[in-house]
């Protein structure tokens, strides 16, 4: 029951994301946003994990193709569910990473 739920969680965290990203990608407006270059991780995403955003959504499409091994996924990176999501949202933070993120979640979906 314990996994069921926690795969639940997961997806939901997965499914939040998405719907971030989706609507965040879609803003348009004239400010400048500070990015980085695609090469560089950004600092604040290395601190909660060393996984890139590139890592990162290549682990959130892995683990919506299999929900049931959502644990054993994370566990073989080294993460907890809720490291994941922290990471997930640092993410979310930077429109530059979320485009990176959603990129490759989008190639491994």
């Amino acid at each position: 029951m314990e996994r069921i739920d926690a795969m639940r969680k997961t997806s939901i965290a997965i499914a939040a994301l998405t719907l971030v990203l989706a609507f965040g990608c879609k803003k348009t407006t004239n400010e400048a946003y500070n990015t980085t270059p695609a090469g560089n991780n950004n600092p604040s995403v290395s601190q909660t994990t060393n996984l890139s955003p590139e890592d990162l959504g290549k682990l959130g499409a892995e683990i919506k193709k299999h929900p049931k091994d959502a644990q054993k996924l994370l566990s073989d990176k080294g993460l907890t569910e809720e490291q994941f999501e922290k990471a997930v949202r640092k993410v979310a933070e930077s429109p530059a990473d979320s485009k990176r993120y959603a990129s490759a979640y989008k190639k491994a979906s």
